[in-house]
């Protein structure tokens, strides 16, 4: 079962306050001046200064309330977005650790968004060893994306971690999205493809591990 995002936020608003520094705001975008309204434009600038003080990207976040300002999203809404997406990249940078790239900490939120657990992150870390995760947790989060149930998604993917390269990920992406706008259900397609890729490898493929159901 998914992280709550409130559990999500929560984790965010805790290291944020053991993190925030003293001195002059350091997260102003004059890309948010006169697009979203002021006092919003005053927290969204609070969580970038927070993102910041936790070396998280804030990029994602600057995009995330222009995109919502451009869609006519209300402002609490918007907010509301901003708070979630940074726990997300702090989630996910926690994850995977602290020396994962800005590329890999924006895949792996957008995973954690899709339904995987920080757990699983970090267990494809420990996979994948020093290969990027990236393209990894992106094809986790697109197969999601094209009807395939959370746990079968990051159980393919953590299935295919050990000896698949970037360009293979992305290729069983293609495969699969093919099957199933063939026809196939997306259960079946992927099934389909993961059978296949064994048998290429010639040997078992890594199972994800269980883990106790949250209530």
């Amino acid at each position: 079962m998914r992280t709550p995002t409130g559990q999500l936020a929560l984790t965010f608003a805790l290291a944020t306050s053991l993190s925030a520094v003293a001195g002059p705001a350091l997260g102003q975008d004059p890309r948010l001046e006169g697009r979203v309204p002021e006092p919003t434009r005053v927290e969204i600038e609070a969580v970038l200064d927070s993102a910041l003080a936790l070396e998280l990207p804030t990029e994602p976040l600057v995009d995330r309330a222009l995109e919502g300002a451009s869609k006519g999203a209300a402002p609490d809404l918007i907010l509301t977005a901003v708070r979630r997406l940074a726990a997300e990249l702090l989630a996910a940078r926690d994850a995977m650790g602290p020396k994962s790239s800005v590329p890999e900490i924006v895949a792996g939120a957008s995973a954690l968004r899709a339904g995987a657990e920080p757990e699983d992150l970090a267990y494809l870390r420990a996979l994948r060893g020093n290969q990027t995760l990236t393209v990894a947790t992106a094809v986790l989060a697109d197969l999601v994306a094209v009807g395939v149930p959370v746990d079968t998604a990051v159980s393919a993917v953590i299935a295919l971690a050990e000896a698949t390269e970037d360009v293979e990920y992305l290729a069983f992406r293609r495969n699969v999205e093919r099957d199933i706008a063939l026809g196939a259900s997306p259960v079946t397609a992927l099934g389909v493809r993961l059978d296949a890729a064994a048998e290429f490898a010639d040997r078992p493929l890594p199972q994800r591990p269980q883990r106790p159901r949250k209530p």
